[in-house]
């Protein structure tokens, strides 16, 4: 019985760690998103496309034989797959061109934070210490530093 509760108990760990869980939310969300997508292309683009193209993708078929149990092709069907692939990469890069964009601007915008606070100090003259330009005293060396003084 221990090798059972052991095997039971590395089952567990390995189910709750933290990236078995991101992927399970992943697969769902992924799920929901590729519903979405589908149904963009199937109610909205398809229909836009067969007034330019004057063809609905997914009636399009070659039949296999003159039976009537013959083999049928949808091909249609297919192209409608592919177009689905291609929105969602196309909307799948722009989340992700936007999100980076998103991002670089708030690591910009701490960047600038950063140099603001650089640019607003200055060196304690006798413990070499930055302290704050407006600072009448280090709280390194306790010196007091005179208005005068703007070492950096």
């Amino acid at each position: 019985m221990k090798k059972k509760s052991g095997i039971i108990e590395e089952f567990k760990k390995f189910i709750t760690r933290g990236n078995v869980m991101d992927m399970a939310v992943g697969v769902i969300v992924g799920s929901a998103f590729t519903a979405i997508v589908t149904s963009l292309n199937t109610d909205i683009i398809s229909p836009i496309l067969g007034i330019f193209g004057g063809v609905d993708f997914s009636d399009l078929q070659i039949t296999l034989g003159t039976s009537k149990n013959a083999p049928v092709l949808k091909y249609g069907s297919f192209i409608t797959a592919v177009i689905n692939f291609l929105i969602i990469a196309m909307i799948i890069f722009l989340i992700i061109k936007i999100m980076n964009k998103i991002s670089e601007g708030i690591k910009s915008k701490i960047d600038n934070e950063d140099e603001e606070i650089v640019d607003n100090t200055k060196v304690c003259p006798y413990c070499m210490e930055k302290i704050v330009k407006e600072a009448s005293r280090c709280p390194h060396c306790t010196s007091i530093i005179k208005e005068t003084d703007d070492s950096n």
